[in-house]
């Protein structure tokens, strides 16, 4: 939009400049060549009356004259017989001004006078007219055009303002205002989008404190009905009822784990804290020492790729970080058959590194990957539809807080790769 109002400007400006200057400039020419026109005519007239007086005083005061003529001014004069003229004229061409008049005495021609005056001067004199003309133009429009692009960023400004804040609305800050400045215009419509945001902020609000608090007020109850359900469990003998039991049991566990999902995502949609340096080797460690024996128990072998040094750092929230690992590495060990292998590969780039977690399950079509994200989705593992559906939900939120990514991936030989980027603290510290 800029560039338009700056163009626009321009070429306003350059029709304006060019109405003026152009026939100004064509005026000045005209009147250049009227003039040397009148002045040659001026000479030759008076040259031509002496000659036609016929006295030897009269023709050597034309010649003193012609001579005169020829050393101040580069034209030349030239006496010529009857015949060559009969009535005055000027003709432009080759060069020169060539302005002939007859000599009459006694309504009889006898003779006539031709001033030859060389023009190469006043072409001169006409081509830096134009040319200054020219330059002017240009200078004007150079003015122009930056008076232009202060004028359009100023007018452009609470446009841009109004942009930058629904970019950081869209990126998911919604606190983001925009000042209420400029033409009464763009001042509504400032006044219009904060109202929204922040009637869409005080919803959104209410709406994570009413999930939070339902899934904290549900954990107490379903927590009691499992320990019910163990207690009747425990005396119960008859094998189909106890069947019923477990599976009302895992039922429990289950509606569990959702609540708890639904908490957590809650949290990690919530106010979101300032990144911080954290160390990732430190950090990594921990979590691969919590999920081998729960691996160890099925044969899964989580192995690592890659060395992170001491010095390797990433810019997170506290306790993000930890629940990224732990959902991804559920989802890994859940889906993974006995005896497998999950792979944890670190690769560090310049500005970020990449965890990458490969199991050897079942893997995702390219249609599973596309709503691997969204909320209540539950893959197809190896036992059939499992989990609450909110891991990976939870894991893209945490990630995006912290101004990280992840991305689904088919891992070589079968299964999954999810690859995880975190922003390395060398970012920050390097500008």
């Amino acid at each position: 939009m800029i560039r338009q109002l700056i163009v626009s400007y321009v070429l306003l400006v350059a029709v304006a400049l060019t109405a003026f200057t152009v026939p100004v400039a064509f005026t000045l020419t005209s009147q250049l060549r009227g003039d040397t026109e009148e002045s040659v005519r001026r000479e030759a007239t008076t040259m031509s009356l002496m000659l036609a007086q016929g006295d030897p005083a009269s023709r050597e005061a034309l010649d003193r004259l012609a001579t005169a003529y020829a050393d101040r001014t580069p034209g030349t004069v030239a006496v010529l017989p009857k015949s060559a003229a009969d009535t005055t004229t000027a003709r432009w061409g080759d060069g020169a001004l060539r302005v002939t008049v007859p000599a009459i005495r006694d309504d009889e021609t006898v003779g006539a006078v031709r001033v030859t005056y060389p023009t190469s001067d006043l072409t001169a004199r006409l081509w830096r007219i134009w040319a200054f003309s020219a330059v002017l133009a240009a200078g004007v429009l150079a003015v122009a055009a930056g008076l232009g692009a202060l004028l359009a960023r100023r007018l452009t400004r609470p446009l841009r303002r109004l942009s930058d804040m629904a970019s950081k609305f869209s990126d998911g800050d919604l606190s983001a205002r925009s000042p209420v400045t400029g033409p009464p215009e763009t001042r509504r419509l400032a006044r219009t989008l904060n109202s929204v945001t922040e009637r869409l902020d005080t919803l959104i609000d209410s709406q994570r404190i009413f999930v939070a608090d339902a899934s904290h007020q549900l954990r107490t109850p379903l927590t009691a009905l499992r320990l019910s359900l163990d207690n009747i469990a425990d005396g119960v003998e008859d094998d189909s009822v106890r069947e019923d039991v477990d599976q009302a049991t895992a039922e429990v566990i289950r509606m569990s784990r959702l609540v708890n999902g639904l908490l957590m995502l809650a949290r990690a949609e919530a106010k979101v804290p300032a990144a911080e340096t954290l160390p990732l080797r430190e950090l990594l460690e921990n979590r691969l020492a919590v999920w081998r024996p729960a691996a160890e128990e099925r044969g899964v072998t989580i192995a690592q790729e890659g060395e992170l040094s001491d010095r390797s750092h990433v810019l997170a929230s506290p306790g993000h970080l930890d629940q990224v690992l732990d959902n991804v590495l559920s989802n890994a060990l859940e889906v993974s058959p006995d005896d497998s292998t999950i792979t944890v590969r670190v690769t560090v780039r310049a500005h970020e590194v990449v965890l990458s977690v490969l199991d050897q399950g079942p893997g995702m079509s390219d249609t599973e990957k596309s709503r691997a994200f969204d909320r209540f989705w539950r893959g197809q593992g190896l036992t059939g539809h499992s989990g609450s559906g909110l891991g990976l939900a939870i894991v893209k939120q945490l990630l995006t807080d912290d101004g990280g990514t992840v991305t689904l991936e088919d891992a070589p030989g079968g299964g999954l790769c999810v690859a995880v980027g975190l922003r390395s603290a060398a970012q920050r510290s390097g500008g």
